[in-house]
């Protein structure tokens, strides 16, 4: 699917008794928005430990992640650890309800920028900027207030569950963005890199053994994508990493780091080994926000074993 494709949205499609639950959990959460937002965040919380106590499978998750990555920990550091990302994950679902339907004025006092000039004299080269970033709790906020600054394409993964929310909620994110691409498809990546664009791009997770190598994340032999790589390669992009993070006191520190040099090198293995270090560096600086509900060690090299076995 590539972005001249994405889901158009009518409202008349969606009329039939299958698609009321959504539209009821879509009515509550904008009505929910115009809270204020410490209070917002308050209730992320409670939410989060909710979502703790319900998702048995993704708990389960959640704990082999946290227990093949920080090894050295007790189990009380451990269990705290898991019980502060539920708590993140929580808030998530506010900050992604802000994203979609406030307004500039409201989300910018929120942003601390850091490093913007970094991505402007990328973006000043005219061919176009991988926004290199990961699956922190906080990804699709943090996006919405560089958008502010800095327009460009996002990716979004087709629905097929309930494609109601994806057309809804893509159509709300279409307002603040340039266009929306699949996230599978690095045709329509590539198509808007080489006209100048810059396009947020997220390569932290499972997409199975095929176009991908082993290599550390977090001292895990994990399978990691090479598209980054090959997007550089194929259109000269510069790649630009960023990561956004939540301050304890509200409000997100976004980190936007120089363009990477000397990338692509040529060893598919080592370009991936270095990203996903730059991922490392900030899920240490604050590993209850990094998304650990993804499997993100999925796929395993032949011999061994599976990771979220029970």
């Amino acid at each position: 699917m590539s972005e001249s494709q994405a889901p158009r949205f009518r409202a008349s499609d969606y009329l039939a008794p299958r698609h009321w639950p959504t539209w009821l959990g879509l009515g509550v959460l904008r009505l929910l928005t115009l809270l204020p937002y410490s209070l917002l965040m308050g209730l992320g919380g409670p939410i989060g430990t909710l979502m703790y106590w319900l998702m048995g499978k993704r708990r389960h998750v959640v704990q082999r992640n946290i227990e093949e990555c920080f090894p050295a920990f007790s189990q009380a550091e451990r269990d705290a650890l898991i019980r502060e990302h539920f708590r993140n994950a929580g808030r998530t679902v506010f900050e992604s309800a802000l994203s979609w339907w406030a307004s500039d004025s409201r989300l910018r006092p929120l942003a601390h920028l850091h490093g913007l000039e970094n991505l402007e004299k990328a973006a000043a080269d005219g061919k176009g900027v991988i926004l290199l970033s990961a699956h922190f709790t906080s990804f699709e906020l943090g996006a919405r207030l560089l958008t502010m600054q800095h327009r460009f394409q996002f990716l979004y993964k087709p629905q097929r569950k309930n494609p109601l929310f994806e057309a809804y909620t893509t159509n709300l994110r279409l307002r603040h963005y340039l266009s929306a691409v699949a996230h599978r498809d690095l045709r329509g990546m590539a198509r808007g890199l080489k006209r100048g664009l810059t396009c947020w791009y997220l390569p932290d997770q499972d997409f199975g053994e095929k176009n991908s190598v082993f290599v550390p994340f977090m001292g895990v032999n994990t399978a990691t994508v090479t598209a980054t790589s090959r997007l550089a390669s194929m259109t000269g992009a510069q790649v630009v990493p960023y990561f956004p993070i939540r301050r304890d006191r509200g409000g997100y520190d976004i980190h936007i780091l120089p363009a990477l040099e000397g990338f692509p090198s040529g060893d598919d293995a080592a370009d991936a080994s270095r990203i996903n270090r730059l991922i490392e560096e900030y899920v240490r600086q604050a590993p209850a926000q990094y998304l650990w509900l993804h499997r993100r060690f999925k796929t395993r090299p032949a011999g061994e074993p599976p990771v979220y076995q029970r």
